[in-house]
């Protein structure tokens, strides 16, 4: 049966499913869940096979809070793998009928998964190989041109001996294996949640528009910032920053004169100026206190963009979120406010998810 599958963080397989019935069935698909806890694979098989691409084309990827990256699958069931040929034997269960723009080589995020990184690593090599010589793969592009047409072939090595192969469309898919960018942790920020911001701002923000969107001559706040793992990431940029926090801030961010410490209430401090374009914001709250603070900045006119998490709860965590995401837009729908929010619960968040919110002008 052709499946939808998803990645997303181990033990979020209940979150991540619940959420792909919901969308696919505002596109009128429908099909049934099944799901392995802390397995981080999520797989929803469709009652009428023909609507996979459909569903493909029609969801944006980014519109999926929980799942990391996706495909639909070629074959119904997983690829029986020999000892040895397990070249010619993805091969052959690929066919000839479809060509692909790349491939994608992947394995579970798990403990199991991992250990089969060196066996994937050797295969990926005379793999892509054979690919391009028999023609499914398309010859290896030359120059720095983007082509955003055609589909990824995405290989999930279960084992040594099973593997997943399916498809996801190069307009509508992670730029990353598994959907997980690999980050360095930089030795000068003071926490590793910097991390965290690091990858929002590599997700949400188009590398094309950092530039303007994010580039030095801009003013931030940061809320909750201490000891400063977010202020980084706007020091680094070239922002002038004002740290809210009743806690210490690094002293090398102090020292850099980009900082302006004040030891206030992150709920309660307001600028006194209109002219911070970034609002970040990584308190531990409830979340709802959180996105109602978030949307008033915006509403207030005190930041023209707003990146923040909000804290998931034990249970109900997927009805939380949407709960709190509606919260906002009720907010700035009130107000008259035109916006664009996006949320992800990306690699480097744990149990939070990553929202980020636009004030848009009426001509956009």
């Amino acid at each position: 049966m052709t499946s939808i599958v998803l990645y997303c963080r181990p033990g979020f397989e209940k979150e991540c499913g619940a959420e792909i019935q919901e969308k696919a069935a505002y596109s009128e698909v429908f099909g049934y869940l099944k799901l392995t806890k802390n397995e981080g694979l999520v797989y929803f098989h469709l009652n009428d096979p023909s609507q996979a691409e459909q569903l493909m084309r029609k969801l944006p990827l980014s519109r999926l809070i929980f799942a990391r990256q996706w495909f639909a699958t070629i074959v119904d069931e997983p690829v029986e793998l020999p000892e040895y040929n397990r070249v010619e034997a993805i091969s052959e269960a690929l066919g000839e009928e479809f060509r692909y723009k790349d491939m994608r080589v992947e394995l579970l995020d798990t403990n199991e998964g991992k250990e089969l990184s060196k066996f994937s690593r050797k295969l990926s090599v005379p793999l892509r190989q054979h690919l391009r010589k028999v023609g499914t793969l398309e010859p290896q592009s030359k120059g720095d041109v983007e082509d955003d047409r055609g589909a990824i072939l995405h290989i999930l090595f279960l084992s040594g001996q099973q593997a997943i192969l399916g498809y996801s469309f190069v307009r509508n898919t992670s730029a990353y294996v598994n959907g997980i960018p690999r980050l360095k942790f930089p030795s000068a920020s003071p926490s590793r949640s910097t991390l965290k911001l690091d990858e929002a701002f590599i997700y949400f923000i188009p590398k094309n528009e950092w530039h303007e969107r994010l580039c030095s001559g801009l003013n931030a706040v940061d809320l909750g910032a201490a000891p400063g793992g977010w202020t980084y990431q706007l020091v680094r940029r070239g922002m002038m920053v004002k740290a809210i926090d009743n806690g210490p801030m690094a002293e090398s961010l102090m020292e850099t004169g980009q900082v302006k410490h004040l030891e206030e209430d992150g709920f309660k401090y307001r600028p006194r100026k209109k002219n911070n374009y970034w609002l970040v914001c990584d308190m531990i709250e409830r979340p709802t206190r959180v996105a109602n603070l978030m949307a008033q900045w915006l509403v207030d006119g005190d930041c023209q963009e707003a990146m923040f998490n909000l804290k998931l709860p034990v249970k109900g965590r997927y009805q939380q979120v949407m709960k709190d995401l509606q919260t906002i837009k009720d907010i700035l729908s009130k107000n008259e406010i035109w916006y664009e929010m996006y949320a992800k619960h990306l690699y480097y968040d744990r149990e939070e998810v990553t929202v980020h919110l636009r004030k848009l002008n009426r001509s956009v």
